[in-house]
Protein backbone atom coordinates (compact mmCIF):
# COMPACT_ATOMS: atom_id res chain seq x y z
CA UNK A 1 0.00 0.00 0.00
CA UNK A 2 0.94 3.89 -0.29
CA UNK A 3 1.14 5.47 2.53
CA UNK A 4 2.23 9.78 3.03
CA UNK A 5 2.68 10.91 6.04
CA UNK A 6 2.44 14.93 6.94
CA UNK A 7 4.36 15.62 10.29
CA UNK A 8 6.22 12.97 10.23
CA UNK A 9 8.66 14.32 12.11
CA UNK A 10 6.62 14.87 15.03
CA UNK A 11 6.02 12.42 17.56
CA UNK A 12 2.46 10.94 16.38
CA UNK A 13 3.87 11.52 13.08
CA UNK A 14 6.78 9.16 13.34
CA UNK A 15 5.19 6.82 15.43
CA UNK A 16 2.87 6.39 12.85
CA UNK A 17 5.64 6.16 9.95
CA UNK A 18 6.84 3.32 11.66
CA UNK A 19 3.50 1.48 12.32
CA UNK A 20 2.82 1.51 8.85
CA UNK A 21 6.30 0.62 8.02
CA UNK A 22 5.67 -2.69 9.34
CA UNK A 23 3.09 -3.34 8.11
CA UNK A 24 5.13 -3.26 4.61
CA UNK A 25 3.62 0.00 3.43
CA UNK A 26 5.63 1.95 0.66
CA UNK A 27 5.43 5.42 2.75
CA UNK A 28 6.55 8.99 1.18
CA UNK A 29 6.83 10.79 4.27
CA UNK A 30 6.53 14.97 4.63
CA UNK A 31 7.98 17.43 7.57
CA UNK A 32 9.69 20.99 8.11
CA UNK A 33 12.94 19.32 10.20
CA UNK A 34 14.86 18.36 6.90
CA UNK A 35 17.79 16.28 9.43
CA UNK A 36 14.74 14.60 11.36
CA UNK A 37 13.19 13.77 7.74
CA UNK A 38 16.55 12.05 6.26
CA UNK A 39 16.87 10.28 9.24
CA UNK A 40 13.68 8.85 10.08
CA UNK A 41 12.83 7.80 5.77
CA UNK A 42 16.50 6.54 5.86
CA UNK A 43 16.03 4.31 8.69
CA UNK A 44 12.49 3.29 7.44
CA UNK A 45 13.38 3.10 3.62
CA UNK A 46 11.05 5.48 3.07
CA UNK A 47 10.94 8.67 0.06
CA UNK A 48 10.82 11.96 1.87
CA UNK A 49 9.48 15.53 1.14
CA UNK A 50 10.52 18.55 3.12
CA UNK A 51 7.19 20.86 2.89
CA UNK A 52 5.83 23.50 5.43
CA UNK A 53 2.36 22.90 5.52
CA UNK A 54 1.37 26.66 5.79
CA UNK A 55 2.28 27.25 2.00
CA UNK A 56 -0.38 26.15 -0.36
CA UNK A 57 2.51 25.88 -2.84
CA UNK A 58 4.73 23.42 -0.35
CA UNK A 59 1.49 21.29 -0.12
CA UNK A 60 0.72 21.35 -4.66
CA UNK A 61 4.13 20.25 -5.06
CA UNK A 62 4.12 17.37 -2.77
CA UNK A 63 1.75 15.65 -4.17
CA UNK A 64 2.48 17.04 -7.99
CA UNK A 65 3.41 13.79 -9.26
CA UNK A 66 2.58 11.14 -6.33
CA UNK A 67 1.89 7.63 -7.14
CA UNK A 68 -2.21 6.88 -5.97
CA UNK A 69 -2.40 7.01 -2.25
CA UNK A 70 -4.06 4.38 -0.45
CA UNK A 71 -3.73 6.33 3.24
CA UNK A 72 -3.37 9.66 3.53
CA UNK A 73 -2.12 10.95 7.85
CA UNK A 74 -1.97 14.24 8.40
CA UNK A 75 -0.57 14.56 11.79
CA UNK A 76 1.48 18.63 11.68
CA UNK A 77 0.37 20.34 14.96
CA UNK A 78 1.49 23.11 16.94
CA UNK A 79 -0.16 24.13 20.72
CA UNK A 80 1.57 27.63 21.61
CA UNK A 81 -0.78 27.96 24.52
CA UNK A 82 -0.82 31.54 25.33
CA UNK A 83 -4.40 33.92 27.49
CA UNK A 84 -6.18 35.73 24.78
CA UNK A 85 -4.77 39.07 26.04
CA UNK A 86 -1.04 37.86 25.16
CA UNK A 87 -1.89 36.16 21.75
CA UNK A 88 1.09 36.64 19.46
CA UNK A 89 0.44 36.72 15.88
CA UNK A 90 3.39 34.90 14.59
CA UNK A 91 2.36 32.03 17.17
CA UNK A 92 -1.33 32.04 15.98
CA UNK A 93 -0.40 31.87 12.74
CA UNK A 94 1.68 28.84 13.78
CA UNK A 95 -1.24 26.97 15.10
CA UNK A 96 -3.88 27.55 12.35
CA UNK A 97 -0.91 26.94 9.36
CA UNK A 98 -0.55 23.39 11.18
CA UNK A 99 -3.58 22.62 12.84
CA UNK A 100 -5.60 23.99 10.09
CA UNK A 101 -4.40 25.37 6.70
CA UNK A 102 -2.07 22.81 6.26
CA UNK A 103 -4.96 20.41 6.82
CA UNK A 104 -7.11 22.20 4.21
CA UNK A 105 -4.29 22.50 1.27
CA UNK A 106 -3.96 18.22 1.78
CA UNK A 107 -7.33 18.11 1.28
CA UNK A 108 -7.58 20.51 -1.72
CA UNK A 109 -4.55 18.57 -3.33
CA UNK A 110 -4.25 15.66 -1.54
CA UNK A 111 -8.05 14.26 -2.39
CA UNK A 112 -7.65 14.08 -5.92
CA UNK A 113 -3.93 11.90 -5.26
CA UNK A 114 -6.13 8.93 -3.48
CA UNK A 115 -6.72 5.21 -4.63
CA UNK A 116 -9.93 4.00 -5.18
CA UNK A 117 -10.56 2.98 -1.64
CA UNK A 118 -8.24 5.19 -0.05
CA UNK A 119 -8.50 6.34 3.55
CA UNK A 120 -7.57 9.91 4.94
CA UNK A 121 -6.95 10.32 8.54
CA UNK A 122 -6.32 13.54 10.19
CA UNK A 123 -5.32 14.27 13.92
CA UNK A 124 -8.15 16.14 15.83
CA UNK A 125 -8.35 16.96 19.58
CA UNK A 126 -11.56 16.36 21.69
CA UNK A 127 -12.96 19.18 22.50
CA UNK A 128 -14.02 18.70 26.60
CA UNK A 129 -9.96 17.89 26.32
CA UNK A 130 -8.77 21.23 25.12
CA UNK A 131 -11.49 23.80 26.27
CA UNK A 132 -8.95 25.58 28.93
CA UNK A 133 -7.25 28.66 29.56
CA UNK A 134 -4.51 29.41 26.90
CA UNK A 135 -5.71 26.77 24.51
CA UNK A 136 -8.45 29.64 22.63
CA UNK A 137 -6.13 29.21 19.37
CA UNK A 138 -5.23 25.87 19.67
CA UNK A 139 -9.08 24.40 20.57
CA UNK A 140 -10.35 27.09 17.43
CA UNK A 141 -8.49 25.31 14.85
CA UNK A 142 -9.05 21.95 16.27
CA UNK A 143 -12.71 22.69 16.14
CA UNK A 144 -12.56 23.87 12.42
CA UNK A 145 -10.54 21.19 11.15
CA UNK A 146 -13.41 18.93 12.29
CA UNK A 147 -15.53 21.35 10.61
CA UNK A 148 -13.82 21.02 7.50
CA UNK A 149 -13.55 17.67 7.35
CA UNK A 150 -17.55 16.72 7.90
CA UNK A 151 -17.92 19.33 4.81
CA UNK A 152 -15.42 17.29 2.87
CA UNK A 153 -17.33 14.13 3.69
CA UNK A 154 -20.36 16.15 2.21
CA UNK A 155 -18.23 17.10 -0.57
CA UNK A 156 -17.00 13.90 -2.00
CA UNK A 157 -19.81 11.89 -0.95
CA UNK A 158 -19.08 9.84 1.67
CA UNK A 159 -15.04 10.41 1.54
CA UNK A 160 -13.28 8.51 3.96
CA UNK A 161 -11.95 10.77 6.34
CA UNK A 162 -11.33 10.05 9.93
CA UNK A 163 -11.05 12.43 12.21
CA UNK A 164 -8.40 10.55 15.27
CA UNK A 165 -9.28 11.69 18.86
CA UNK A 166 -6.86 10.55 21.01
CA UNK A 167 -6.76 12.18 24.46
CA UNK A 168 -3.20 13.57 25.38
CA UNK A 169 -0.37 11.91 23.85
CA UNK A 170 3.53 12.42 24.61
CA UNK A 171 4.75 14.17 22.59
CA UNK A 172 7.55 17.13 21.50
CA UNK A 173 4.33 19.67 21.80
CA UNK A 174 4.10 19.71 25.42
CA UNK A 175 7.17 21.30 25.23
CA UNK A 176 5.67 24.43 24.52
CA UNK A 177 3.54 23.96 27.64
CA UNK A 178 6.19 22.54 30.11
CA UNK A 179 5.33 18.80 30.19
CA UNK A 180 2.74 16.25 29.22
CA UNK A 181 0.15 15.72 32.05
CA UNK A 182 0.13 12.31 33.68
CA UNK A 183 -1.19 9.30 32.21
CA UNK A 184 -0.81 10.26 28.64
CA UNK A 185 -0.64 8.40 26.16
CA UNK A 186 2.24 7.44 23.78
CA UNK A 187 2.25 8.25 20.08
CA UNK A 188 2.85 4.35 19.57
CA UNK A 189 -0.53 4.06 21.13
CA UNK A 190 -2.28 6.48 18.62
CA UNK A 191 -0.34 4.49 15.80
CA UNK A 192 -1.50 1.15 16.34
CA UNK A 193 -5.13 2.15 16.64
CA UNK A 194 -4.55 4.04 13.14
CA UNK A 195 -3.46 1.04 11.29
CA UNK A 196 -5.98 -1.52 12.67
CA UNK A 197 -8.46 1.33 11.70
CA UNK A 198 -7.54 1.49 8.61
CA UNK A 199 -7.78 -2.41 8.33
CA UNK A 200 -11.49 -2.27 9.51
CA UNK A 201 -14.61 -0.46 8.40
CA UNK A 202 -14.41 3.15 7.93
CA UNK A 203 -16.06 5.29 10.74
CA UNK A 204 -15.79 9.48 11.28
CA UNK A 205 -13.88 9.69 14.46
CA UNK A 206 -11.70 6.71 15.66
CA UNK A 207 -11.46 8.26 19.65
CA UNK A 208 -8.15 6.36 21.13
CA UNK A 209 -8.61 5.11 24.45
Amino acid sequence: MQTMILGATGGIGAATARAFAAQGDTLTLSGRDEGKLAQLAAELGAASRVADVGFESHVRALFEGAPALDTLVYAAGAAWPHPLAEAKAEQVRQVWNANYFGALWVLKHGLPRLAPGGRVYLIGARPELVTARGFSQYAASKAALARAAEIARLETRGLALTLVLPPAVDTGLWTQVGRAPKGALSPDAVARAIVADRAGPVQTELRVE
